[in-house]
């Protein structure tokens, strides 16, 4: 990419997208396109062809999402599918109809069937059922596979997928029902440590396992997959199966995790496990093979990154 190209980031407030605004900008690219949902509501398909036929992106990156966690996906099922393929199919449609160059779709390693071969390799999707909780979210983004490969074989275009394993860092979510793992113990833990709390009580028995990838991680490895050379991407993919995973490729238990996060925050109490409380899934790791062999792995481990997420989290939520 030039750095004058056009670049539209939908998207650009959340956690992934600001990571790549911030990519972006300190590689030198000036002509970032950016909307807030007032000024563009993507799910409004007039709106979106508005929007492209104006400003003519070269390159386009779809982070923008209706995301939360278990109690949002079973509270709003219809929202979160409708919302997120009117999403889909107006950006992507309206990038073919605009001749972008290229478009980077993110999606989420929930695609994946409830009961998978560990570590989820990306032949694993549409092989199996998928975990009932977030299954209406899980179809919205294979929809979204779906689309940018159909696009591609029907009309030639380059539109490309990267599925990212869980995410944290500046920017992430930290509300008290719909925040996941890594923002809720983040803040558990500070308000602990401000209150002199003895114990800090974390759900399940701390055994389960997660692979926890850093959003600037996510980012650089997004603009890795959007700049790479055409033959070198389709020689690693396949037409029908050509999303990426994204990830360490490692994993750590959760009393793994929440131990460096204790050690991170500087809290002294001690760490308790209510192992009446569900686990969820014992194992959630997925295979990065793909992304490896063309050239990139993750550089950020789990303890720089929670102190580089618990600086930000002391500037401004804390406060």
């Amino acid at each position: 990419m030039d750095l004058k190209d056009k670049i539209y980031i939908a998207g650009h407030r959340g956690l992934v997208g600001s990571a790549i605004v911030r990519q972006l900008e300190s590689r030198g690219f000036t002509n970032l396109l950016m909307r807030t949902h007032k000024e563009l509501d993507l799910t409004n398909q007039v709106q979106v062809q508005t929007f492209f036929k104006q400003e003519k992106p070269n390159y386009v990156i779809l982070a923008a999402a209706k995301v939360g966690g278990i109690h949002a996906n079973n509270t709003y099922p219809a929202d979160f599918i409708y919302q997120n393929m009117m999403i889909e199919a107006n950006v992507i449609n309206s990038a073919y109809e605009n001749k972008v160059k290229r478009l980077l779709f993110l999606g989420s390693t929930c695609i994946y069937p409830k009961a998978v071969e560990q570590p989820m390799r990306e032949e694993a999707i549409l092989t199996d059922v998928l975990e009932p909780t977030n299954e209406p979210y899980a179809l919205a983004k294979i929809a979204g596979i779906k689309l940018c490969e159909s696009y591609n074989r029907q009309h030639g275009t380059d539109f490309r997928s990267v599925m990212p394993t869980n995410l944290y860092g500046i920017n992430d979510n930290f509300h008290p029902e719909n925040s996941h793992v890594i923002p809720a113990l983040m803040q558990r833990f500070h308000q602990a440590k401000i209150n002199n709390d003895s114990e800090v009580v974390v759900w399940g028995t701390g055994n389960a396992m997660r692979e926890f990838l850093y959003v600037d991680d996510m980012a650089e490895a997004s603009l890795f997959v959007l700049e790479l050379d055409e033959g070198i991407y389709q020689t690693n993919t396949q037409p029908m199966l050509s999303h990426i995973n994204v990830g360490t490729g490692k994993d750590v238990t959760i009393r793994e995790m929440a131990e460096t996060m204790k050690e991170v925050v500087g809290y002294k109490g001690e760490l308790v496990f209510d192992v009446t409380k569900p686990d969820g899934a014992p194992r959630k790791l997925i295979n990065v093979t793909r992304l490896k062999d063309m050239g990139w792995e993750y550089s950020v481990d789990l303890e720089d990154g929670l102190k580089e997420s618990y600086k930000w989290f002391l500037k401004g939520v804390a406060c």
